[in-house]
């Protein structure tokens, strides 16, 4: 051979070492693409499930339903893993956009407690896993408040001009207003929720601003006196400052439900259920539970937690005090009205 086809044949050569070691080199496990609220797990136990399992997970995050669910509606990325709260689940299993669970994958689910199973949102239990659940409510600074907080109408309270902070969430403050006048969170009904667009217009001006995640930053630090607040944000703030403490208002609120569930559209469904199964362990769901400061609806979970927080009603409220609570809905077509309702709101 000459000296250009040996040279032609050593390149030929090394070309296929490289292509050789640069397969090897490839990470070859199920991707498992999860899509969850953030700050909303403990990352250290994605790194024991992948290790674990041997299937790699890509975690991504929201901030609000609706952004998750128009991202899964429009079919822009595929997830594998949800975390959808109680309506928008409602609504996603109307809308055929879930798959049903195979529960003989998750043999943990048997730790969840029978009160958070055969809800509205998900009656046969047959789509979601739940995860966490609370309340909305008010946390309040005791060296700024020196009464008792005991209403809704406090945010209404003129005294605490440019002190309150109203969450940025149409659902969550059209509610408030609904059940300060003492109406329904779910209502269709034209009047009272144009006399809750009223009551949020008349209160703007005494809102310094509406927040999501940086409620906690603001209150913590003293910037306002009052805030509407998900309860387990407010077992976390109060941690973080003792002048903090959250109050359940008397005509009622928000409970909640956030689960997991699998999307249709998903590749990996059976290690999408392997990974709920997972979230459902006792050591597991403990860390989420105790890294989040949510309340857990797994029975294992709350005998491990610190007594204290089990008595704590921003954290684990008795269920008799509970009773003028709404689950959302889904509203379907009338969504629309709470929409213009909350521009006009906001655009005032």
């Amino acid at each position: 051979m000459n000296k250009k086809g040996r040279l032609f044949l050593g390149v030929i050569m090394l070309m296929l070492v490289v292509l050789v070691l640069s397969s090897c080199g490839q990470d070859k496990r199920v991707v498992l693409n999860v899509y969850n609220w953030g700050d909303y797990i403990d990352e250290s136990v994605i790194d024991t499930f992948e290790k674990k399992y041997n299937i790699r997970v890509n975690y991504d995050t929201f901030s609000t339903n609706e952004d998750m669910y128009v991202k899964i509606k429009s079919g822009g990325a595929n997830y594998d893993v949800l975390f959808p709260s109680d309506y928008t689940i409602e609504r996603m299993i109307k809308e055929d956009m879930l798959a049903k669970l195979d529960f003989n994958n998750i043999p943990n689910y048997k730790y969840i407690e029978e009160r958070f199973k055969n809800l509205d949102y998900d009656p046969q239990n047959e789509y979601s896993v739940p995860y966490m659940w609370g309340t909305v409510g008010i946390l309040y600074n005791k060296t700024m408040v020196d009464e008792p907080v005991t209403s809704w109408r406090i945010l209404w309270d003129q005294k605490y001009n440019k002190q309150i902070l109203m969450l940025d969430s149409q659902r969550d403050s059209i509610g408030v207003a609904l059940k300060m006048l003492g109406y329904d969170m779910n209502t269709r009904n034209l009047e009272e929720l144009e006399a809750a667009k009223e009551a949020l217009i008349q209160q703007k001006p005494l809102v310094l601003a509406y927040v999501g995640d940086d409620v906690k930053d603001k209150m913590i630090a003293g910037e306002a006196a009052l805030a509407v607040v998900w309860s387990g944000d407010a077992v976390n703030m109060k941690q973080e400052s003792s002048d903090l403490e959250y109050a359940l208002p008397r005509e009622g609120s928000n409970l909640w439900f956030d689960a997991m569930v699998v999307p249709k559209t998903s590749k990996h469904k059976a290690e999408a259920e392997k990974f709920i199964n997972f979230m459902c362990e006792p050591e597991i769901a403990f860390k989420n539970a105790d890294y989040i400061d949510y309340s857990s609806p797994h029975r294992e979970v709350k005998k491990m937690l610190d007594p204290a927080l089990l008595n704590d009603p921003a954290a684990y409220p008795k269920e008799e005090d509970l009773v003028n609570y709404d689950i959302f809905k889904d509203l379907g077509d009338y969504l629309k009205v709470y929409d213009r309702i909350w521009t006009e709101v906001k655009a005032h």
